[in-house]
């Protein structure tokens, strides 16, 4: 069966977190959010947040912005690839604000979803999908949601299991009915190893009223403590991340419930983690870009095809329109624009786009940021592992 567009639900608004630094993945996020990054040459990281939205018939989609917009901004193009650029429902772009209350830039997850309370009682949603932007991966969002409404759920968290190490997230303790009855934010001594995806079906009314009475037990803490001669923190702080102190509440409310993901989901908020995903990629293990069923939209660049000279060699890699190759390319993927002279050679590695690699360059276990260039010479390295990808920058960064 070929893909088909699904009827818009009017009753359920996706709240995408886009404003990330992306600190653990610098220096590509220097200049750009953490959901503006590129992934498998022509992608960037929110379109799988986007896509599953759009296949699954959500149509309501706001973007809560902060770090350094410009570049997705220009990649969101008013949600036109998405099929999000309607007149009374679609993609809307919520950036920081300055205003009589709730203003400011966000000081965690919990704290932005906070901020847009306003406009979520304006929304009249029932159900608000709140979805982070640095996860591949491919989920129809409509059994999530029945299975929300059939249990009459708080909060659904959409659940995995991981083999890497569990410390880094969000770790639920699920019974047989699929309710959670333990949540622990990044433990050091993890319960298990399934964990959040940082997908969440909330009912509105009650994310509303427990964020509000959150914040007024955080603003007569802070008074308490100002009262006390002792400097009290913001009710941004004190929200802070929804793992912190939103999640918690509501799983000791006893109505939040698991609906575990089976397939491929891969955290890319690390340098290890963001060259491993395009590596498995690669090897035909990771996830499936080419599901007519399912598929993976962005916003494509009018570019013409791939240029390969009777010079080339090419193996198990990726290679985006526009780029021309003239030398040999392994296990890598090559982003739009690139030019690889003969003479070069490119292994393992990650070329973003518009790279220039000259004869005589050796490239190995390398990422290179849009616009790095490369003269002869070795540059990476030969026995690559955690820790041991290098990253060249251009000469002039973009500007975010």
């Amino acid at each position: 069966m070929r893909y088909s567009p699904v009827r818009s639900n009017p009753r359920v608004l996706a709240l995408l977190l886009a404003g990330g630094q992306g600190s653990r993945l610098a220096p590509l996020t220097e200049a750009r959010s953490k959901p503006a990054m590129p992934f498998a040459g022509t992608y960037r990281l929110i379109d799988f947040a986007l896509s599953n939205l759009a296949n699954s018939g959500i149509r309501n989609v706001w973007v809560v912005e902060q770090y350094k917009p410009f570049e997705l901004n220009q990649h969101l193009a008013n949600g036109r690839p998405w099929d999000l650029d309607g007149t009374y429902e679609g993609l809307r772009i919520l950036p920081p604000f300055e205003g009589s209350e709730r203003d400011g830039f966000a000081e965690g997850n919990a704290h932005a979803i906070y901020q847009q309370i306003p406009k979520l009682k304006e929304s009249g949603a029932e159900h608000v999908i709140v979805m982070s932007c640095d996860h591949v991966y491919q989920l129809d969002l409509r059994p999530v949601l029945a299975q929300h409404e059939e249990t009459d759920a708080d909060v659904t968290i959409v659940t995995t299991t991981v083999d890497d190490n569990p410390t880094r997230y969000s770790v639920v303790t699920v019974d047989k009915n699929s309710r959670i009855t333990d949540f622990q934010y990044k433990p050091d001594n993890p319960n298990g190893n399934t964990v959040a995806t940082e997908v969440f079906v909330y009912k509105t009314s009650v994310l509303i009223e427990t964020l509000e009475r959150l914040a007024q037990e955080s603003a007569k803490a802070s008074k308490d403590a100002d009262d006390a001669s002792d400097e009290g923190s913001s009710i941004g702080e004190q929200l802070g991340d929804y793992g912190e102190r939103l999640l918690p509440a509501l799983v000791d409310g006893g109505r939040a419930f698991a609906y575990p993901l089976h397939g491929y989901w891969k955290d890319l908020g690390t340098v290890d983690a963001y060259f491993g995903a395009h590596m498995q990629l690669l090897d035909g293990n990771g996830v499936q870009l080419g599901d007519p069923d399912w598929p993976i939209m962005t916003n494509t660049i009018g570019l013409p095809p791939a240029f390969i000279d009777h010079t080339a060699t090419i193996g198990h890699s990726l290679v985006s329109a526009g780029a021309r190759v003239s030398g040999t390319v392994e296990h890598s993927v090559i982003g739009p624009g690139v030019t690889i002279e003969n003479g070069a050679t490119v292994s393992r590695c990650i070329l973003l786009g518009d790279n220039h690699v000259k004869k005589g360059a050796v490239l190995e276990s390398v990422i290179a940021d849009i616009g790095a260039d490369f003269e002869d010479g070795r540059v990476g390295e030969t026995k690559p592992g955690p820790g041991n990808i290098t990253i060249v920058q251009p000469a002039s960064p973009g500007i975010g």
